[in-house]
């Protein structure tokens, strides 16, 4: 397999499990919120962004009255997705650079940094075997992470 296509694969993989276990966070908002799925589909849909809908579960897990093995179980979900996320942000918003040859061979982050007079562009890096290898255990930790959400909930009764 030539290693555009391994890589688009891999992408792709990612950001399926990567969506498949963010939508589970509805139900850890009315879990959390003590409150129906509707509401919770509301405040999931409201909230635009990866980054605001990790920041409320973390929220909601430290407030009074939230059981220390809920607060510790939803803490380490919110822990694992946001290692995972650079991975998932970096090739959902990157440059993929081409040899002479045509054969993928680096990313490039879609970043500008200002240095007084200068401009630097995003980091350049090689997609070789190792890093191929790093979004396979991205994909890996994502979907640990939408199993353990499962029995969480299951653990606890919560319908889903």
């Amino acid at each position: 397999m030539a290693r555009i296509e391994e890589v688009l694969q891999l992408v792709g993989q990612l950001n399926y499990v990567w969506t498949n276990t963010e939508s589970l966070f509805i139900y850890l908002i009315a879990h959390l919120a003590g409150t129906n799925k509707e509401v919770a589909v509301v405040i999931f849909l409201t909230l635009n962004t990866t980054r605001a809908r990790l920041d409320l579960l973390e929220r909601l897990a430290k407030t009074e009255g939230t059981a220390a093995d809920t607060r510790t179980a939803i803490l380490g979900f919110t822990a694992g997705l946001n290692r995972e996320a650079k991975v998932r942000n970096k090739y959902n918003h990157c440059i993929y650079s081409f040899d002479a040859n045509g054969e993928l061979s680096s990313t490039q982050l879609m970043r500008i940094v200002d240095f007084n007079n200068d401009l630097k562009y995003g980091k350049l890096e090689s997609l070789d075997d190792e890093e191929m290898d790093r979004i396979r255990a991205a994909i890996a930790e994502v979907t640990a992470v939408n199993r353990s959400i499962w029995e969480f909930m299951a653990a606890r009764g919560v319908d889903m």
